[in-house]
């Protein structure tokens, strides 16, 4: 089903190693609105969803958060690389170091382990469809209080990349949500799954 290529979606070269920074971006890995919360969400809703051309884009931009998992965990590795017990302690690392050293482990920013609970998969079009809705945007604003706090331009290169997949996707959201009210008559028009129609009879 996927063709795998060998290196990053979007190049990630960062000279300057900064654990502070690996804290906050953390969260776009397994934060609430991050990256493995978003794959998991679309590859999950593709499965029930009843129109090709909504799985087909739930497929594409599933596939392509999976992208983006490798992107953050390839910026939070180079952020942590090579550090020195002193920078680990003085940065506030310490605290993630001891659990994980400096492999990648998907938590919030505040520390909170990432959870399934986090996203939905309702297998009803339109609350699935504006839960995604909503996620980009979410994910949107985090890449942009990560801009607030971040000025390594290396750092911020990557991040203003992924900021602008978000908003790629919200795109493909719309286009989504206006196949399936297309699609919808008056019985299902609020969402109502047509694999049901024989529900109850």
């Amino acid at each position: 089903m996927w063709q795998y290529e060998k290196k990053l979606q979007y190049p990630v070269n960062i000279k300057n190693p900064n654990p502070k920074y690996a804290q906050i971006i953390v969260s776009q890995l397994g934060g609430p609105d991050g990256e493995v919360g978003a794959s998991l969400r679309y590859l999950t809703q593709r499965i029930a969803m009843p129109y090709s051309q909504i799985t087909g884009i739930l497929t594409d931009v599933g596939t392509e958060e999976l992208a983006h998992v490798e992107m953050v965990s390839a910026i939070l590795y180079q952020l942590t690389r090579n550090l020195k017990p002193k920078e680990i302690e003085d940065s506030g690392f310490a605290t993630y170091f001891v659990d994980h050293t400096t492999g990648i482990y998907p938590v919030a920013a505040s520390g909170y382990p990432y959870t399934v609970a986090q996203f939905q998969s309702k297998g009803d079009i339109l609350a699935d469809l504006h839960e995604d809705l909503a996620a980009e945007q979410k994910a949107r604003a985090t890449y942009d209080n990560i801009l607030r706090l971040v000025d390594d331009p290396d750092v911020c290169d990557a991040i203003k990349f992924l900021r602008a997949r978000e908003i790629v996707h919200y795109q493909r959201f719309c286009e989504a949500l206006g196949i399936a009210q297309d699609k919808m008559n008056s019985k299902n028009f609020y969402g109502y799954n047509p694999a049901f129609d024989n529900v109850g009879k």
